[in-house]
């Protein structure tokens, strides 16, 4: 089956035409910088000029390419929905009612939401003859146990506002967690992973069994490690200070904590090679803010190493998981005690990509498999939606 994978952000769009069947991607596209002077369409070799396009703009034009396309045979077009609530568990067929109902969670996730809500939108006018799912980032943590899931706050409160932790980067985690299995030929039941997604949004998943038992974002992507433009975790009060002292509304805060904190708060800008480059140079900031992010992964993955009752692999995904050596290392230091030890010529080797999408880190004395794995959140969306049509 040919699916074709739409992956919008807040200000690009990844996609991908896959067979399914056999995982190989027909076409690739991508729209990077929306909003600026700088976007542009990248279509294989081609590179596009898109100067100041809109994400709707955005979207014609990439959608426009793949239509161009005779040998395309576009089957069904699979969507990331970041937010799916407590409702969509799978992945859903889409049509006005499901749209209305995803649109209703798009508080809980602002940056990402609303410009997915947008482009399937535009894909569904622009194919209107092709069936569209939506595919969702919170699935995958419908298996989190009572006491990860719900927040130590009165019952009639969380039932009243449906609050509890939802978690997200679940088609990644997912995506990870299977390839590291059939990387150790090991069935996924008989492992414990910790799945550490680190990019620009950043989560650490402990997945037993082959089912998410505990994460560290919580009911929005707030909660967590320290990202790149979010706070992670910070205390409740600290908020409620700010509010009083400074007369902030839910919308400033909401702004603070969301596009304002995180590294690029602790350094102005968000951007981990940046920050690496200026800490090698003696910037204070970018120092305290390396050492901020790799202290907060590693408390994660310490916890779960312990809530899991020990820890068979732990990988390393997304941008700065995949590219960052430096990263990598300071988060495995100091974990010999839980027979975890790092190759650092290995570490510093290893290049991921399209033929080899898993990279081996660990030393040959390491009693925990240590790997970095090729983010594809496209395939997985597109196996995803195809699984839900039937193919």
């Amino acid at each position: 089956m040919r699916v074709l994978a739409l992956n919008c952000g807040s200000s690009s769009v990844k996609s991908a035409l896959v067979d399914t069947s056999s995982g190989r991607r027909l076409q690739e596209m991508h729209v990077e910088s929306i909003g600026s002077d700088h976007a542009c369409l990248h279509a294989g070799a081609e590179v596009r000029d898109l100067a100041g396009a809109d994400l709707p703009i955005a979207v014609d034009e990439l959608l426009a390419a793949y239509r161009g396309n005779e040998d395309s045979g576009i089957d069904a077009v699979a969507h990331r929905v970041v937010h799916g609530g407590e409702k969509f568990v799978e992945p859903a067929r889409l049509d006005d009612s499901v749209l209305a109902e995803i649109e209703q969670l798009s508080h809980l996730a602002p940056l990402h939401n609303p410009p997915a809500l947008a482009a399937i939108q535009r894909a569904r006018a622009a194919l209107p003859d092709v069936p569209h799912f939506a595919v969702f980032d919170t699935a995958f943590h419908a298996t989190l146990p009572d006491h990860s899931r719900e927040y130590a706050l009165p019952a009639g409160v969380r039932q009243r506002y449906g609050i509890r932790r939802f978690g997200f980067h679940g088609i990644n985690h997912s995506h990870v967690a299977s390839s590291v299995a059939a990387h150790l030929h090991t069935e996924l039941e008989k492992l414990r992973i910790i799945s550490c997604h680190l990019g620009n949004g950043a989560s650490v998943t402990a997945i037993a069994q082959g089912r998410s038992v505990d994460t560290s974002m919580g009911m929005t992507p707030l909660e967590g490690l320290v990202m790149g433009t979010r706070a992670g975790d910070v205390d409740p009060g600290v908020l409620l200070q700010l509010q009083r002292a400074d007369d902030l509304d839910a919308d400033e805060l909401d702004d603070l904590l969301n596009k304002r904190s995180g590294l690029k708060g602790l350094t102005g800008t968000n951007d981990m090679r940046e920050i690496e480059r200026r800490a090698s140079k003696g910037d204070r900031d970018c120092v305290l803010a390396i050492e901020m992010y790799v202290h907060r992964v590693r408390k994660y993955m310490g916890a779960y190493a312990v809530a899991m009752g020990g820890v068979d692999a732990i990988a390393f995904t997304a941008g700065v998981g995949e590219h960052s050596a430096l990263i990598r290392r300071r988060c495995l230091e100091r974990l010999e005690f839980i027979g975890a030890v790092l190759d650092l010529e290995r570490n510093d080797a290893a290049k991921l990509s399209g033929d080899h999408p898993i990279a081996t880190l660990c030393a040959p004395k390491s009693m925990v498999h240590l790997l970095a794995v090729r983010a594809d959140e496209e395939l997985a969306i597109a196996r995803a939606a195809a699984s839900a049509l039937g193919g």
